[in-house]
């Protein structure tokens, strides 16, 4: 079985990238199940509900999200379905859902999202704690576990992939908009990558306005961020999983543009 990660889809420009390229990738890679993460879709910041079936639509089987999940307020008209989770260790009662199973070809495949704590500015529980009582009440119950961590320290994602190693199949990390060159497979079997990058402008400060970014550094005024127009990437991984193991046996990195 073939899994295709897509990392974050930014504007517009993503969506239009993820539109014209997932469906030839899937034909042509033979991907299974598609994952991607749709949390900076709305401009940047957030997701609509034109958003979530434009994705779904193109080919996605689920959207994860991550710091911005509650960029747009109506999300809340469609946060439970099942095409779409949010990090699992947001504060308890929150609405959505932070797993979930997808069954795929006689598999059962469950998809965890969770976000970093590292240098980013959201209420959460522990990510590691929380990962670990997931994994020990779905693991009779799945074939493939994947885990979608919207992080911004390599670090703290490096720690995340070795401290799950041997327990799940994969880990990639979002969030950066940066793709890393370190796919691997870890000692215990678990296939990782600190992050798959973006799929949005190509020509950008991680998907926005070349000029706007530049301004805020130099001035620290608090100049509005905007898209940047112009060419697209396509940022994905690949993780290749055998059947009778259900064990990665192969990560492959997809940057195209």
């Amino acid at each position: 079985m073939k899994i295709l990660a897509v990392g974050d889809i930014v504007g517009n420009s993503g969506i239009n990238e993820l539109k014209s390229k997932l469906n030839a990738i899937k034909k042509e890679k033979n991907i299974d199940f598609c994952i991607v993460n749709g949390e900076n879709a709305a401009e940047g910041m957030g997701l609509t509900e034109k958003n979530f079936h434009s994705i779904l639509d193109a080919g996605a089987d689920v959207i994860t999200m991550g710091n911005h999940t509650w960029g747009k307020k109506e999300i809340f008209k469609f946060i439970n379905q099942p095409q779409i989770i949010r990090p699992a260790n947001y504060p308890e009662g929150v609405v959505g859902k932070g797993y979930n199973t997808y069954n795929c070809k006689g598999k059962n495949i469950g998809v965890i999202n969770l976000i970093g704590r590292v240098d980013i500015n959201i209420l959460s529980e522990n990510p590691f704690i929380k990962v670990n009582k997931i994994i020990n009440k779905i693991q009779n119950e799945t074939d493939i576990i994947i885990i979608d961590f919207h992080a911004e320290a390599t670090a703290e994602k490096i720690a995340m992939g070795n401290y799950v190693d041997g327990k799940v199949t994969a880990v990639f990390g979002t969030h950066t908009h940066v793709q890393t060159a370190d796919e691997k497979i870890l000692p215990k079997g678990t296939a990782y990558i600190t992050d798959i990058g973006m799929t949005g402008p190509k020509n950008s400060v991680i998907g926005m306005d070349i000029a706007v970014s530049i301004k805020r550094f130099e001035t620290t005024l608090p100049e509005k961020y905007k898209i940047a127009e112009g060419d697209a990437i396509f940022n994905a991984a690949i993780f290749d999983i055998d059947d009778e193991t259900n064990k990665a046996i192969g990560v492959e990195r997809i940057y195209l543009g």
